[in-house]
């Protein structure tokens, strides 16, 4: 694997999978295919109790390849985006992502599909996606699940980062820890505390009850907006504008307009 690693401990009742692009750990088609080859593989463990998500280095994730987010391959690119996602969910392993540095658009919907969010208090979250010109399908259906309307909209609408102090407040977060080696320390003894002496079997009817109505949401909603994403947002010039704009590192000229 190029752009991911996997390390089980607890004798196989944890997965660990880390982001490790060497840069921002972006989610690049390349790191996308590897991430489903291993949840793909996860079936097979009966015993995994867990599953949890952490970025190598400083950053969790700067998000998806702004590239591939180009018309041309924006449709291929959500496809296997979302499949994650559905993956994860009929998985129905418990979930746990550990967040330090940056944690935007497309990570931060990784970590937010999690069951258990945890970070440090370098830890800035966001959904710029709007900014771009466009928006993210993942977090527009599950963040007002998560926190509510009124407080998703606030993030979705206006695209700003906020802080791991702030997210907490939120609800998005589970716990804030000073830094990143408190936050493996103190997850660790959460994980020992809270999911080990679970049975594997029941962990994953709990994660299902407990996701009844969020996964009814996702399964309905998510595919509408991959298809308002590809078939009606991007045939804006706007939201092709926000893109090429951000790679040419120029600021966007909006029209304002649907064609």
């Amino acid at each position: 694997m190029e752009k991911i690693k996997l390390a089980y401990s607890h004798d196989r009742q944890v997965a660990a999978i880390t982001l490790d692009d060497g840069k921002g750990n972006v989610l690049d088609h390349v790191m996308m295919e590897e991430l489903q080859a291993v949840l793909d593989s996860f079936k097979n463990e009966m015993g995994l109790k867990l599953i949890s998500f952490e970025g190598a280095g400083k950053h969790f994730s700067f998000g998806a390849s702004v590239e591939e987010h180009q018309k041309e391959y924006a449709a291929t690119m959500l496809r296997s985006f979302h499949q994650l996602f559905y993956s994860i969910r009929d998985l129905a392993v418990p979930t746990l992502a550990k967040i330090s540095g940056q944690c935007l658009g497309g990570g931060m919907e990784l970590a937010l599909m999690c069951n258990f969010l945890f970070a440090d208090k370098s830890a800035r979250l966001g959904q710029p996606e709007i900014q771009l010109g466009v928006f993210p399908p993942p977090a527009s259906v599950i963040l007002p699940e998560k926190i509510g309307s009124a407080r998703a909209d606030e993030l979705l609408i206006t695209g700003k980062t906020i802080t791991a102090g702030e997210a907490k407040d939120l609800g998005i977060l589970n716990g804030v820890f000073e830094d990143k080696t408190a936050l493996e320390v103190e997850v660790e003894q959460w994980v020992v505390l809270h999911i080990l002496p679970k049975s594997a079997s029941s962990l994953r009817f709990a994660v299902r009850a407990a996701r009844a109505k969020f996964n009814h949401i996702l399964s309905n909603f998510l595919p509408q907006l991959e298809q308002v994403y590809v078939k009606q947002l991007m045939e804006t010039h706007d939201a092709n504008e926000g893109i090429n704009s951000f790679l040419e590192k120029r600021k966007p000229e909006w029209r304002d307009n649907q064609a």
